[in-house]
């Protein structure tokens, strides 16, 4: 298997050669030059996610150096839990918070860190390892690559755009991690990531790669819950199962699409956003049109030129054909307060203000009168959001463990102008230590 640009004017290059480049030579994204195709028997001998993601990634790991890896990978980094909850009869709802930072991000963080690890010769120059952040990207990351040998990451967030508990993730770890709050918004934070990728002079100096789900690192795993999920429900219903998935930069979202276009049993594919209309705008008929985002309370999904809506044009060329693989819904900030709140009062759970927008969307399908399966894709762990949830249910949100022991470490960040002369000037200076 071999990977190629969405532009299609690189080289095509192997799997360990795309993840430690990033992003194409000509500022394209990578994807495979095939997709693979499976059916649910395939992995009739598979019940845990580690095992369903060997796999079914397999193929993508086919003629590189780390196929041999894959298995030792996917135990090492998939061991998370990913439970459907019940909400109702008709209604699922996919936990993925249950990682280290108590988001999603967790998964494809883990498994790009386990990937370029092994990658690495022990003799190689320092990687800086460059993530644009919306909210939880970066603590992900962070914790990925923490005191990990041959490794920085450096952190470029919008300063003021993401929630107290996750600015305090963001700057707690130190060590050869460095947090940059960006006068800005998250839009100029990834176009300074793709400006340093795109900086040939400066990749002769720094070593660079991307962790934002540009990366294939990231995009792979997040393949693999929505199979593991699907294949459940296929067992227990046998039927397929469909998701509304809270999106901003499409890397999430288009992990379920991957898995549907391989075969996996999965029905409909819902898009939920924020006020960041783009994207319902386009599956609406609309010419595709990116702009400036503007800031709400599910603040990752602040996006208003989506990455990965490259991948999807790769993977849909034609915009009628697309259209009628997916469709999307905005979700405005008195929506997400009144879903915040029916979470609780119906399903006795809370969810955060990103899948809140799912649970919204879904609740308009169900009236009128979509009765299918559903689940609903939960992206975040609600106490990362206490300065939203915890007014509207005059209640203390709980804390897991492992985002206690984050939030009680000190944290710092630097200001950095929204410029890409002060981050590569940061860049340089900081070059083989942070």
């Amino acid at each position: 298997m071999k990977y190629v640009s969405t532009r299609d004017e690189s080289p095509a290059l192997h799997l360990g050669a795309a993840l430690a480049a990033g992003l194409a030579q000509d500022g394209g994204l990578y994807v495979p030059q095939r997709l693979p195709r499976f059916t649910s028997a395939d992995f009739d001998d598979r019940n845990n996610l580690a095992s369903v993601a060997s796999r079914l990634l397999q193929p993508f790991f086919a003629e590189d150096l780390l196929a041999h890896e894959l298995d030792a990978i996917c135990r090492e980094t998939l061991d998370l839990p990913t439970p459907l909850r019940q909400l109702d009869a008709r209604t699922q709802s996919l936990e993925l918070f249950h990682g280290p930072t108590a988001a999603f991000k967790d998964f494809g963080a883990r498994f790009l860190a386990a990937c370029l690890a092994r990658t690495r010769p022990l003799d190689a120059p320092q990687l800086t390892v460059l993530v644009a952040t919306s909210g939880d990207t970066g603590a992900a990351v962070a914790a990925a690559f923490h005191r990990r040998p041959g490794f920085r990451v450096v952190i470029l967030y919008p300063d003021g755009r993401v929630s107290p508990r996750q600015a305090n993730q963001l700057g707690c770890f130190g060590d050869n991690v460095l947090a940059l709050r960006v006068a800005g918004t998250f839009d100029q934070c990834q176009t300074l990531v793709k400006q340093a990728l795109n900086d040939d002079a400066l990749k002769r100096s720094i070593p660079l790669t991307s962790a934002n789900s540009i990366s294939l690192g990231r995009l792979l795993p997040q393949i693999t819950y929505y199979a593991l999920a699907a294949l459940w429900h296929w067992r227990m219903h046998g039927e397929p199962l469909s998701f509304v998935i809270p999106t901003g930069n499409l890397g999430n979202a288009l992990g379920c699409v991957l898995a549907r276009t391989m075969g996996l049993p999965i029905g409909d594919i819902v898009l939920a956003t924020n006020a960041n209309r783009v994207l319902p705008e386009f599956f609406a008929g609309t010419d595709y049109a990116p702009r400036p985002s503007i800031a709400t309370l599910a603040n990752a999904m602040d996006v208003g030129a989506p990455s990965n809506f490259e991948r999807l044009r790769w993977l849909y060329p034609d915009a009628g054909e697309l259209r009628r693989a997916l469709r999307a819904e905005a979700v405005d900030d008195a929506q997400i307060r009144d879903a915040i709140r029916a979470s609780r009062e119906r399903y006795g759970t809370l969810v955060c203000p990103h899948t809140a927008t799912a649970l919204r969307v879904l609740e308009r399908m169900r009236v009128r009168g979509d009765e299918r399966h559903y689940a609903i894709v939960a992206t975040a762990h609600p106490a990362k959001f206490d300065s939203v949830i915890e007014p509207l249910i005059g209640a203390a949100v709980d804390v897991p463990p492992t985002l206690a022991a984050l939030l009680a470490r000190p944290s710092q960040a630097e200001p950095l102008a929204a410029d890409y002369a002060a981050l590569r000037e940061r860049l340089v200076a900081s070059s083989g230590r942070v």
